[in-house]
């Protein structure tokens, strides 16, 4: 499962129990702010696509969309995502649970600027029903961030 791989992650580090579980589904961003009692806005989404061959994970606010002509000028071609089966099998999470940590080796993750102007955002754990409350800081650098980007809209 998912979750032991991101639970077995943050043990590394001494975080491992800040990871929260629900009893309820937080797969969407609507879901996990309920489960979790804040704005939408403040979830990061992690959304996986298809570049040159190869899975990317992108960060985003849970309020902000993909801008295509942004992402096409950022990455040099058109955005695609993951089918469900694909992210699993590439990026070691399933839709629900796709987050940036404990993942494939070989995966580029990428942080975009929506997530800037919240001191904490709560990115899923694995699981369709976790999270963890993080500093952009601490999500920099957690997540093995290769850069930040400016490819989504809707958020200003």
């Amino acid at each position: 499962m998912s979750i032991e791989r991101v639970k077995k992650y943050f043990r590394e580090y001494g975080m491992e129990n800040r990871i929260q579980e629900f009893d309820v589904s937080s797969a969407t961003v609507e879901l996990a702010a309920a489960a979790l009692n804040c704005e939408p806005c403040r979830i990061a989404k992690t959304l996986s696509f298809m570049v040159e061959g190869s899975a990317i994970l992108i960060v985003m606010a849970g309020d902000a969309k993909i801008d295509n002509p942004k992402y096409k000028a950022q990455f040099g071609t058109k955005a695609k995502m993951l089918a469900p089966e694909e992210a699993e099998t590439l990026i070691g999470h399933a839709v629900g649970g796709v987050c940036p940590f404990g993942i494939n080796d070989g995966v580029k993750v990428y942080l975009d600027s929506s997530l800037k102007r919240f001191e904490t955002v709560f990115p899923a754990c694995g699981s369709s029903n976790s999270a963890i409350e993080l500093s952009i800081a601490e999500l920099e650098k957690y997540s093995g961030n290769t850069c930040w980007v400016d490819v989504c809209k809707g958020w200003q």
